[in-house]
């Protein structure tokens, strides 16, 4: 008999933070967001040091979780059209996050991997695009090591002002510093970095302007601090 492994995801996020009050300590007064999940997802706030897929910033909606210049998901209207869904790629994957305001896609055989690249991003890997000025996405992440990290990305197109803040309060600004010519060229880079004193469950916000497709920031720790 061929045996099926089913994963099965416990989503302790949605406890009542009455339970769990020192786990919540640090996120600012009365945020309300929660980190993401759905039925492939469930690992809770995401590491540092560790990668934070940026697609997968926190539930809460508009103005919570995020801000985006308008309802619809871009990233989901595009891949509606003939083409964009790939053969073989799973709805979840074309669509993620269809009914929120941040515009996801993912890369693409023919957009993303049919040049040189100088770095390549992972195959159907998500990415915020058709980003604009004064947007941004909020994450809570569990921070296991205070120290000093350099911040690694990999994007496409040109420099975004982008800065992350740590409980509302700034961070460091991320610096894209190769303009690479398309939105579909990919590099690699060290774009900021930047000493964490904090520990445990914090709110991470990523702000962003136009000019380039995230996809995820790689928190490396250069050295612990005590």
């Amino acid at each position: 008999m061929k045996k099926i492994r089913i994963k099965i995801c416990i989503f302790t996020v949605l406890l009542p933070l009455a339970i769990i009050p020192c786990a919540f300590g640090q996120l600012p007064a009365g945020y309300a967001g929660v980190p993401y999940f759905d039925s492939a997802y469930c690992m809770g706030a995401q590491n540092i040091p560790g990668r934070i897929e940026l697609a997968y910033y926190d539930l809460g909606g508009e103005g919570i979780a995020y801000h985006d210049a308008d309802a619809t998901n871009n990233g989901s209207i595009l891949n509606s059209t003939e083409g964009h869904c790939r053969p073989g790629i799973p709805e979840d994957i074309c669509f993620f996050r269809k009914n929120e305001g941040v515009d996801i896609s993912y890369t693409k055989d023919w957009a993303d991997f049919n040049h040189p690249n100088k770095t390549d991003p992972k195959v159907n890997q998500l990415y915020i695009g058709w980003q604009e000025d004064g947007e941004w996405t909020n994450y809570t992440v569990n921070i296991l090591v205070k120290g000093r990290y350099k911040i690694v990305t990999i994007y496409g197109n040109r420099d975004n002002g982008a800065s992350l803040w740590l409980n509302d309060q700034k961070l460091t600004d991320l610096k894209l510093p190769e303009d690479t010519g398309n939105w579909h060229y990919w590099t690699q880079a060290t774009v900021a970095e930047t000493t964490i004193t904090n520990t445990g469950i914090n709110l991470l916000t990523l702000k962003y302007n136009s000019g380039a497709n995230l996809a995820y920031l790689d928190f490396i720790l250069i050295e612990a601090i005590e």
